[in-house]
């Protein structure tokens, strides 16, 4: 059988890193999209150690960063002619308002319209695989969330939870739309709740409180790999082959509330999403 290729993002650590391992068990060839260039090699020695694969390798990439992105697309088309599996897995939450490099709030910025300039450009490599898959890491979080339209980057009114919750609602509502144009394509997209999962998400591992935080709160939640165990079921299992468009917790499709399954509000942030990152209607 032919080695797939697969790309996933955020790979240098939790969830990303625990993806990486196990779909390189599994015989996949592994690009780790990674923004740090120290703490991307090291994991790519650890993930190496711990699969037991020669089979991965590193490219650098900054979601919150377009330019970067589109070097990142350019670098890995010019030696792939086929992407079998996007795991967008990156995930920012930001305790204070920052901005991307292009002037984004953090959170929708990497979160959401990072992954959907990296996926439209990456979706020639996913058409011609046999059948590609891309793979939204999302939150149950989309629950408490709004698409704040009147301000986006939440520059009058910013709070962690409001800018986490709408970046997560925005992943589930890209994948609804999306599902719909790779409709009559051999393409599927799914999102994925992993569960309260103890990575470093959100937490400043460089200082001692932060470390302490990680340490306090480890027992209440899911081990990185347990909390990938759904987003390497839709990358991997056949039993999901033809399904596109649905959200998953535990390996089990979830109805999704009425906001998150909205068309109208799917095509408005498509809209939105394409004018802001600079991709032709």
């Amino acid at each position: 059988m032919e080695q797939k290729t697969v790309v996933v993002t955020g790979a240098n650590s939790g969830m990303g890193l625990a993806t990486t391992v196990e779909l390189a068990k599994q015989g996949a060839h592994v690009i780790m999209v990674c923004r740090s260039e120290s703490r991307g090699q090291a994991a790519l020695q650890e993930a190496i150690r711990r699969s037991g694969s020669q089979a991965i390798e590193l490219m650098l990439c900054d979601l919150g960063d377009l330019a970067s992105i589109r070097r990142f697309a350019e670098a890995f088309k010019a030696r792939y002619p086929v992407l079998d599996v996007l795991v967008n897995n990156a995930g920012v939450v930001m305790l204070k308002r920052q901005l991307t490099r292009d002037g984004f709030e953090m959170d929708i910025g990497v979160n959401h319209l990072g992954h959907f300039l990296l996926t439209n450009l990456l979706l020639d490599r996913l058409t011609a695989a046999e059948q590609g898959r891309i793979v939204v890491v999302a939150s149950g979080a989309y629950k408490a969330g709004s698409i704040h339209f009147d301000d986006p980057f939440l520059s009058r009114s910013f709070n962690p939870i409001k800018a986490y919750a709408q970046s997560k609602l925005a992943n589930i509502l890209f994948t609804v739309e999306l599902a719909e144009r790779l409709k009559d394509t051999r393409v599927t997209v799914n999102s994925v709740h992993p569960g309260a999962v103890a990575t470093q998400i959100g937490v400043n591992r460089d200082t001692g409180f932060g470390k302490r935080v990680l340490a306090a709160l480890k027992p209440m939640f899911l081990t990185p790999e347990q909390g990938a165990d759904t987003a390497i079921y839709l990358a991997a299992s056949p039993e999901v082959a033809g399904v596109s468009g649905k959200y998953f917790y535990r390996k089990k499709q979830q109805a999704l509330k009425s906001k998150a399954a909205d068309r109208e509000s799917a095509k408005r942030l498509w809209a939105w999403s394409e004018q802001m990152v600079g991709l032709d209607g």
